[in-house]
């Protein structure tokens, strides 16, 4: 028997709040380094890939609660934030997303699980997962943003806190959301590994998504939720 809720108590207004949060640092954040004088020198510079980075994972953590109709207990409201978060993402589309995330709930750890791979290689995987999440139609709008966007903002800006991060990210969401969760053998229902209990680092690597464990026993636990989950887990251990 699972010693973690299935559930979580009403969300009420603080999923929209959080999600509006994340959205509205990542505009703020981009906003600043778009219009930032780059100088290589400057660790303002590095420290705004980073954080672009972080947010830009946000953007993709908040789609997903979407999915598990935990940003807001209204469902078109819920759908419709998940559906702008993933278009911010470099266009992901989160009705293309949705099923294969569920897949992944379902399935995990299989041959059916759109986020695995046998392999246990992280390149490989990486790749594999790469080409579950991005479509042509991604790129070409990726394209046709970044040719406007240049003719009034400085191309390197664009480079280096619009789409580099964005790629960055795609690299933090696959090592501690997939990668570390899902390789090797787990002897668990499911399939899963959780990190130590480290709530600075478990929120700094993927919004606490290295409790996946946890994530999979009480998916309709909001990723600012999970914490909890594992403390809670831990006692109940």
């Amino acid at each position: 028997m699972s010693l973690v809720k299935k559930s979580s108590p009403s969300i009420g207004k603080t999923g929209v709040l959080i999600a509006a949060t994340v959205i509205l640092l990542w505009f703020a954040s981009l906003y600043f380094l778009l219009n930032l004088t780059i100088s290589w020198s400057n660790p303002i510079v590095y420290l705004g890939i980073l954080v672009q980075m972080h947010l830009y994972t946000g953007l993709f953590i908040t789609a997903h609660d979407a999915m598990h109709g935990i940003v807001s207990e209204n469902k078109k409201l819920n759908h419709a934030i998940g559906w702008f978060a993933a278009i911010l993402f470099s266009y992901n589309f989160y009705w293309r997303l949705f099923p294969k995330h569920h897949e992944h709930h379902r399935f995990v750890a299989t041959d059916k699980d759109p986020d695995y791979h046998p392999s246990g290689k992280f390149l490989i995987w990486y790749l594999s997962f790469i080409r579950q999440y991005v479509s042509v139609w991604q790129i070409i709008l990726m394209a046709v943003t970044f040719n406007i966007l240049k003719l009034f903002l400085p191309t390197e800006n664009l480079v280096v806190f619009w789409m580099l991060p964005a790629v960055l990210s795609t690299l933090q969401l696959f090592h501690f959301g997939t990668y570390l969760p899902h390789m090797g053998e787990s002897d668990n229902k499911h399939h899963s590994k959780s990190q130590s209990k480290n709530h600075f680092w478990a929120f700094i690597s993927c919004y606490f998504f290295g409790y996946h464990f946890e994530h999979h026993d009480s998916p309709g636990t909001p990723w600012w939720r999970l914490w909890k989950v594992k403390e809670d887990f831990e006692k109940g251990g």
